[in-house]
């Protein structure tokens, strides 16, 4: 199989999609790699590494997406990739479809099949393609937030360990799962006064005895996020509902109530975020003001991280590239249920029923699809 890997083109993306190492194992099993020019600088790997591992570098993405049969990235396709791809062709990416419906009708109209990372699972029900993203951005979401309260980024001046003789800063974190308990990790590490919100009991009961009450585990409620959203330096946006649209848990008319130059950081907002003026932001621009509070809603955030983030991408997605272009897409996905539910659009179809449901479109199940 001919398998590409273009160069990511959103905004201060430097990540790759795959490293030589994996590429040379492509090789070894007899696939063609083909690798846009300068795809891995970023990182640390130049088009001499990818030519050593026997990949074969093209000039132009247009050639990448003309010449190869599986298409492997880290961040969703831009309109102009979108444009690119064909029927027959197969995409393995970060897509976050639901919040993103002209992405989601160009990929429709390209009928191409195209598996997304994030609804990949696993079988304790986990998303192993997302998880070492969403540890990345948890532990970012921290880093960022404690430079964004900084004075003269805006913020209101509050050091998050605060130092003897002066109280922390208060963090706030929604959402439990992987990137809130790094986010809270992190918090912590700093010395910051920590509280997490989530609707898992037993969630909320295992976070309680690993951090044996230094990290403050409290049941979500809409009375619970505002209570404590207002006394927060920092707000950290952690919820997830796999492939759906993100719930709107800070409404507007929260913002006027919170502490002037507080910071509050989006990590859902690939999902559409889970903040009501949530909008994306990129690296380059990273924040806006609205009603006093900072907000950092940086769609790629892990990007920021490339080499580390990187690695730790591939690490998880070499079984299911591998997968994918030893046996096929169709019979990789017939055999596997796992990787058959990262699969969102097919020949025209959407396949995942949370992103038919958020944009209001006609389902079809991944496994009739495939049949079909």
């Amino acid at each position: 199989m001919r398998v590409g890997v273009p160069k990511e083109i959103k905004n201060h993306e430097y990540r790759v999609a795959l490293t030589p190492a994996i590429v040379r194992e492509l090789c070894h099993r007899g696939h063609e790699v083909l690798v846009e020019t300068s795809a891995g600088v970023g990182v640390g790997f130049d088009d001499q590494a990818y030519l050593e591992a026997g990949a074969v570098i093209a000039a132009t993405a247009e050639q990448v997406f003309a010449d190869s049969d599986l298409l492997v990235k880290v961040k969703e396709p831009q309109p102009e990739e979108c444009r690119r791809l064909r029927e027959g062709q197969c995409l393995f990416t970060f897509l976050h479809l639901a919040p993103d419906p002209r992405q989601t009708n160009l990929l429709v109209e390209s009928k191409a099949t195209c598996i997304a990372y994030e609804t990949v699972t696993s079988a304790s029900g986990a998303l192993p393609l997302l998880a070492p993203m969403s540890e990345v951005a948890g532990r970012m979401s921290i880093q960022a937030g404690a430079h964004h309260l900084e004075k003269a980024q805006g913020g209101n001046g509050m050091l998050l360990g605060g130092v003897p003789g002066v109280a922390p800063g208060k963090v706030l974190i929604l959402g439990g799962g992987v990137v809130g308990e790094n986010a809270a990790q992190m918090a912590m590490g700093m010395g910051a006064d920590v509280v997490i919100l989530d609707r898992s009991l037993p969630r909320l009961r295992e976070l309680d005895q690993r951090y044996r009450g230094r990290l403050k585990c409290v049941y979500s409620t809409a009375e619970a996020v505002e209570q404590y959203a207002f006394e927060a330096d920092l707000v950290v946006g952690a919820v997830l509902i796999p492939g759906a649209a993100a719930p709107k848990l800070l409404r507007r008319e929260h913002l006027s109530r919170m502490k002037q130059g507080a910071v509050v950081v989006d990590v859902a907002i690939d999902q559409g975020g889970c903040f009501e003026t949530s909008k994306p932001t990129s690296h380059q621009d990273p924040t806006y003001l609205v009603d006093g509070v900072v907000h950092y809603c940086v769609s790629n955030m892990p990007g920021g991280v490339a080499r580390t983030s990187s690695m730790a991408l591939v690490n998880a997605t070499m079984p299911f590239v591998l997968a994918l272009a030893d046996n096929g897409p169709i019979k990789a996905m017939l055999d596997d249920e796992h990787l058959r539910n990262g699969l969102n659009v097919h020949k025209g179809e959407i396949t995942y029923c949370a992103v038919a449901e958020a944009l209001n479109h006609p389902y079809v199940e991944a496994l009739e699809a495939l049949k079909l």
